[in-house]
């Protein structure tokens, strides 16, 4: 007997046609189980999901561009809203500054912060234990990230601004 967990079945079959047939049925039957999932059981994954890599992101400090702030933000309103308007709506900010800030043509302010802070408490209340602090965390490790990637940049300009005058 071999395994085959390409195709997520056991290989007892006579022939690659017959394993094949047998995955696709396997597919459907996934798919059409999918298709019965409520909505609300869905978005609570999605939200478990978000969480878990939030934090994975938070310990590992993997600082590529899937771990983006914005990526989160993105991740966490598609979860709970079908349109980006209705979320801006919910925290009360203009859909415009929304999409600024998704799109990182501007910084989130700490009002936005905060309004992402509550809206997170409510609405993890009934999925699971996400600590308020996380967005602050994830957007500050990436700013800290961001800035000491980018020493080149901004170091020589503002290393001719200092001086020591005291002996240490």
């Amino acid at each position: 007997m071999t395994h085959d967990f390409e195709y997520g079945v056991e290989s007892r079959y006579k022939n690659k046609i017959e394993r094949e047939a047998d995955s696709i049925s396997l597919m459907q039957a996934r798919l059409e189980r999918m298709k019965n999932v409520p909505k609300e059981q869905i978005v609570r994954a999605k939200l478990l999901q978000l969480k878990l890599k939030m934090e994975n992101y938070l310990i590992e400090q993997n600082n590529n561009e899937d771990n983006q702030f914005t990526n989160f933000l993105k991740m966490y309103i598609d979860a709970i809203y079908s349109q980006r308007n209705k979320f801006a709506e919910d925290i009360n900010v203009t859909p415009v500054l929304l999409s600024q800030v998704i799109n990182n043509h501007r910084e989130p302010k700490e009002e936005f912060l905060l309004k992402l802070m509550i809206h997170s408490e409510k609405v993890f209340k009934n999925v699971g234990n996400f600590h308020k602090k996380t967005w602050y965390q994830v957007y500050f490790q990436e700013k800290i990230a961001d800035t000491m990637l980018n020493q080149e940049k901004w170091r020589p300009g503002i290393e001719k601004q200092i001086k020591v005058s005291e002996p240490v």
